[in-house]
């Protein structure tokens, strides 16, 4: 263990914020997987609900572990109420698009946020994008259009899960500066908290009782979700926000897989293609 320990401590934050990404990534793919495959059979609200709130339930014992109140004690309970309305606007517009589109094309959409979160970046965290990772930014972003293939009309849902991108975005920005001062424990404690409240009225109005198995479900839902963003703020702790958004790209790859597996979709030839535009920009943008 020492020596797995040594070995870490060696590593360059860079790196160290590659891989956390990349192990967000693959706990976000496997909650997409259960956010889909539970939208079959419970409003999409009330997934939305239980992930917030089992999410909360999972994070307690850290809380307590770490001193209880101390440990969710903050001086900026403003920008977490902020990042929390934020959240809970971009938990339920993914959730929707995920129950109502093919894994992979709402796979594919949400990698729209790196092209808001550049601007972003650069608006509120003032961080430096030199040209070479503009330009991998923009090849990455036309890849995505191959894979989508957009047409002149555009479903709704398409639109929701831009939307829930944009809003994402902001809320990565929010959790970038927060996480200077903030431990990710408190991040997590407020996101969960909050979402919980927020989404609990809209939850009791589209209101249908789960069975056994479906609780099972949603609960490992949680724990998908909390630790992909356990992993995603250890990762913006360590690196820019525009190094480590774009490493979402390799999402696609478990994505296509798990639809076609799972949900028996088959992706198009440029589908593809687009992803493998986008999965070579994300290898040299982490170059």
């Amino acid at each position: 263990m020492k020596s797995i320990y040594t070995f870490w401590v060696k590593i360059p934050n860079v790196t160290k914020a590659i891989f956390w990404a990349l192990l967000g990534t693959v706990f976000m793919t496997a909650m997409s997987v259960l956010i889909k495959y539970l939208g079959g059979t419970l409003p999409f609200v009330e997934v939305a609900w239980f992930r917030a709130f089992f999410g909360l339930i999972i994070i307690s014992p850290f809380i307590l572990n770490r001193g209880g109140l101390k440990a969710i004690y903050t001086k900026k309970i403003r920008m977490h109420l902020i990042r929390g309305v934020l959240a809970v606007l971009a938990m339920l517009s993914g959730f929707y698009a995920v129950t109502v589109l093919p894994l992979t094309l709402v796979t594919t959409l949400g990698f729209s946020r790196p092209l808001f979160m550049i601007p972003l970046a650069i608006l509120f965290l003032h961080e430096v994008v030199k040209a070479r990772r503009w330009s991998a930014t923009i090849i990455g972003f036309i890849g995505i259009l191959i894979a989508i293939r957009p047409s002149g009309e555009i479903e709704p849902a398409v639109l929701i899960a831009l939307f829930s991108s944009f809003i994402f975005a902001i809320v990565m920005i929010t959790t970038k500066k927060l996480s200077a001062t903030e431990a990710p424990t408190t991040l997590m404690f407020y996101q969960g908290f909050l979402s919980s409240l927020f989404i609990l009225p809209l939850c009791l109005f589209f209101w249908e009782t789960p069975n056994i198995n479906e609780l099972i479900l949603l609960f490992m839902l949680a724990i998908f979700g909390s630790l992909s963003v356990n992993c995603t703020i250890r990762a913006l702790k360590l690196a820019d926000t525009t190094i480590v958004s774009p490493i979402e790209y390799i999402r696609i790859i478990f994505a296509t897989f798990a639809g076609f597996i799972i949900f028996m979709e088959i992706p198009s030839i440029w589908t593809l293609v687009g992803g493998l535009i986008i999965i070579f920009s994300t290898v040299y943008i982490a170059y």
